[in-house]
């Protein structure tokens, strides 16, 4: 049998630890022997340290701003795999809305969320709505390509059979386009995070809803930069939590049968 820490489930765990282990002690390396000060640079001591020390706040933060993000995540999966069915059944459809999904892509959303605040006025759903806009074209990009990306005989014999619209899209199109459906999830769940914050940042909401680009701030008027740290700290986290929990998604839909997940 293959020993337990050789596996693929731990290696995929181990080896970046190993990596952030050896950062982390550069990092206090060059931070000691260099003398920063914590106010340019806090070594990772201080920065766990802040973490500790204000867990009560940031900790408060980081569900606030998670509580925003998986909003705007289902939100974003929602919309846009409707609209992804929506293109796939019609050519001209998708040749007349198409470029309006781009633009969604290619707004700044620090230059529209303003407008958005003002109109929604509620601060949360506000905030979501601008987030999930930054994650939205990523699940209509790919699960368009996925469900165009049939073999053309199957979907020929799919035809000849006289399957309907709908049992060609649920029996075909749909188990065809998993693979990138779960790629975008990937992509969507790290811009529905990054959304977040930078609707946290021109909303500025404080109070005990908070989120953690608010502590940022406040960090940064305040020069708390160990604080800062530790706010980013958490963000960084949060994003990777969300990815691995996609591709954990991802290897359990797709392990059985398809060659992407199979080692």
């Amino acid at each position: 049998m293959q020993p337990w820490l050789m596996r693929p489930a731990v290696l995929r765990i181990v080896y970046p630890l190993m990596i952030g282990v050896m950062l982390t002690a550069l990092w206090q390396a060059l931070v000691t022997g260099l003398d920063l000060p914590p106010y340019l640079v806090p070594s990772p001591l201080r920065v766990a340290q802040s973490l500790a020390e204000g867990w009560a706040v940031l900790g408060g933060a980081l569900l606030a701003t998670l509580q925003v993000t998986l909003m705007a995540f289902a939100l974003a999966v929602v919309v846009g795999v409707g609209i992804s069915f929506l293109f796939v059944q019609s050519e001209r459809i998708e040749m007349a809305l198409f470029p309006y999904a781009v633009l969604l892509q290619v707004t700044p959303i620090v230059a529209v969320a303003p407008l958005i605040i003002i109109w929604v006025k509620e601060p949360v759903p506000a905030m979501t709505l601008c987030a999930a806009l930054v994650a939205l074209f990523p699940v209509i990009s790919n699960t368009t390509l996925g469900l165009r990306s049939v073999d053309p005989d199957l979907l020929a014999y799919f035809r000849l059979q006289r399957a309907s619209r709908w049992q060609q899209l649920m029996r075909l199109r749909v188990p065809s386009a998993l693979p990138y459906f779960f790629g975008g999830l990937r992509i969507s769940s790290g811009l529905a995070l990054i959304g977040a914050v930078v609707a946290e940042f021109v909303a500025g909401t404080g109070g005990l809803g908070a989120g953690l680009a608010y502590q940022i701030l406040q960090a940064g008027f305040q020069l708390d930069i160990p604080r800062m740290f530790a706010a980013l700290l958490l963000i960084t986290a949060a994003g990777v939590a969300l990815f691995a929990a996609m591709s954990w998604l991802s290897r359990r839909a797709l392990a059985p049968w398809h060659a992407s997940e199979q080692r």
